[in-house]
């Protein structure tokens, strides 16, 4: 069901594009700014762990360092025939975790000092297992062809805005309102529909890691413990907090907080939430 959400969304997100192309630069500037976006995210896309890693400040460490998160990872990525990926370190304590790479043999998993002080063996293993399984999803692609659309979005926009698309032959008082209206809103939509592809491979990765590990609520009682210790604040970049098993920025009041509107704009699903569906989960409710 996650899978076929995220299908309809990038699908949705596409439309989107579509309709504002024309009604902002016709055919012609939706073509300019689209292929503009793919080459962007394109190189984001083959850097996009490198880029990950830095902004968040991890550094690679030696199994000797962390045998036991090794140890862990290893069986895990066995467990699912996916090659082991490089293990990092972020020296801070809020507890928090997260998985980056194109594909599973250019993967990295990174994780908090607070993470490995915080839980027990079988709670950090399942937020592992919901690491490896945003690789092993290709997550990372699905985010990336998001972000692609909305950034030629707002580039199509942009370009409006200084007057290059907007010197169309039927430039009339209701197409310069209807391209006004498209410049505001088609970025707009495009970050909503962006957040709600984040939050559904959220759940899907939370489903999947416990596919592979079995114990859901093992997940369930690391995310409790994740949402009690997101009030340490961190310092990451925002471009990587979608990345994060639990927004690290929640400490700062960015998003998650308030009613369904503003949920429509936070990366990630509510705690409450993705707790209630693991404990249907272990009730054998899908």
């Amino acid at each position: 069901m996650n899978n076929l959400k995220t299908a309809v969304l990038l699908g949705l997100m596409g439309g989107v594009f579509v309709v504002a192309g024309y009604a902002l630069g016709g055919s012609s500037g939706a073509t300019i700014a689209l292929a503009f976006a793919v080459l962007f995210n394109f190189g984001v896309y083959f850097f996009s762990d490198k880029l990950a890693l830095k902004a968040a400040r991890a550094r690679a460490v030696t199994e000797q360092e962390m045998p036991e998160v090794y140890a862990m990872v290893r069986r895990l990525a066995q467990q699912e025939d996916m090659p082991m990926p490089s293990i990092h370190f972020i020296e801070s304590q809020q507890p928090n975790a997260f998985a980056t790479g194109r594909n599973p043999k250019h993967a990295a998993v990174a994780v908090t000092r607070g993470i490995l002080e915080m839980m027990n063996q079988s709670e950090l293993e399942g937020v592992l297992a919901h690491e490896l399984a945003h690789v092993r999803n290709r997550d990372i692609l699905i985010a990336t062809i998001a972000a692609t659309i909305g950034a030629a979005l707002s580039f199509l926009a942009r370009m409006y805005l200084w007057g290059g698309m907007g010197r169309r032959r039927d430039n009339n008082g209701a197409s310069i309102i209807i391209g006004l209206v498209a410049m505001i809103l088609a970025p707009l939509a495009a970050a909503v529909i962006q957040m709600a592809i984040s939050r559904s491979r959220e759940f899907q990765a939370d489903r999947s890691g416990v596919e592979t590990t079995g114990s859901p609520m093992a997940l369930a009682s690391a995310l409790a413990k994740l949402d009690r210790g997101s009030q340490i604040p961190m310092r990451v970049d925002p471009a990587v907090s979608q990345l994060f098993i639990a927004d690290p920025l929640k400490s700062f009041g960015r998003r998650g907080q308030g009613g369904s509107f503003t949920k429509m704009f936070s990366t990630h699903p509510p705690i409450s939430e993705r707790i209630d569906r693991l404990e249907k989960m272990q009730m054998g409710i899908r």
